[in-house]
């Protein structure tokens, strides 16, 4: 017999099911998973379920069940304010693509070496790491349109701002405007560390080749940001449909004319300002559902361009 054979049996053995190192193993994994099991089945799937069921019934969060059936669908398909929050959810995330186009530029510029590369990081990546609540307050007094800082900036060159957040035409552009500030460092990364890791070989064949800037931007570099770019496009979007706690700080009755609650944001007044936990369980559903077609589809786009790139 072999050495080699002699280690192989030891380690089998060292290995098999009925030894102690592998019994005690098992029970670690199965610590480790049953944790995270208990949480999810505690915070997420339990709660889920129970929101289902809550959707069809009249209850006011405390009290007793009433089962209404589809009842608080039909209310929903006549409430107009539920179809206006929606379509400002919608609105507001025109601000997704803004944010990745400036996100790319900026890292475009960052991955070139200059001076100063590693201070811009920085600043850029602050609002990200920051409170969202003192980001919207501070924001909040920027707008402001008798001392805030935007209108301010603007008297400098004459021109007489509007106050943002009281006017109907722009308050949501403002609340864009901000929101593609708070996310462009986190972006920006993402796409710098993607940029950095493309292999300087091959843009060193396409010179040799000929190729000017845009090819290589064309057939290099937008190639290989593309899963970068699909991944925050699927995230924004996640977090783009759940915006909240901007508009209950900075628009805190849902703006002018509810110009700019989300759907969120309504959700959360029917729940806990009108008690109305049936009817809000019924548009999380909805908005749920909603997401969940968006992200299928954006998978479903993006396997399809993979395969004609293939």
């Amino acid at each position: 017999m072999t050495e080699e054979t002699v280690v192989d049996k030891k380690k089998k053995t060292f290995f098999h099911h009925d030894s102690k190192l592998y019994r005690d193993e098992h029970r670690a994994a199965l610590l480790m998973i049953v944790l995270p099991v208990i949480g999810f089945t505690v915070f997420t799937l339990l709660p889920l379920i129970y929101s289902i069921f809550a959707s069809f019934t009249n209850w006011n969060g405390l009290g007793e069940m009433t089962f209404t059936g589809w009842r608080n669908f039909q209310l929903m398909i006549k409430d107009n304010y539920f179809w206006q929050t929606l379509g400002n959810t919608f609105y507001l995330m025109l601000g997704i693509p803004i944010g990745l186009i400036l996100s790319f530029l900026l890292a475009s510029a960052l991955s070139r070496g200059l001076k100063g590369t590693t201070f811009f990081r920085v600043i850029y990546y602050i609002p990200v790491i920051s409170s969202l609540a003192a980001i919207a307050i501070m924001w909040q007094w920027a707008y402001n349109g008798d001392y805030g800082l935007v209108n301010q900036v603007l008297a400098l060159v004459g021109i007489k701002g509007p106050n943002w957040l009281q006017n109907v035409h722009t308050v949501k552009p403002a609340i864009i405007a901000m929101s593609v500030w708070k996310g462009l460092g986190y972006s920006m990364l993402l796409y710098l560390a993607a940029i950095q890791s493309v292999p300087k070989s091959f843009y060193e064949a396409a010179d040799l080749d000929g190729a000017n800037a845009f090819q290589k931007f064309k057939n290099i570099t937008w190639p290989m940001c593309r899963p970068v770019t699909f991944f925050l496009i699927i995230t924004n979007v996640i977090g783009g449909s759940q915006i909240f706690t901007e508009i209950n700080i900075m628009t805190p009755t849902g703006g002018p004319e509810y110009s700019s609650a989300t759907i969120v944001w309504y959700i959360w007044q029917k729940a806990f300002k009108n008690f109305q936990m049936g009817y809000a369980s019924a548009m999380s559903m909805i908005l749920g559902i909603l997401i969940f077609i968006i992200t299928a589809l954006q998978f479903y786009v993006n396997r399809k361009s993979d395969y004609k790139l293939s």
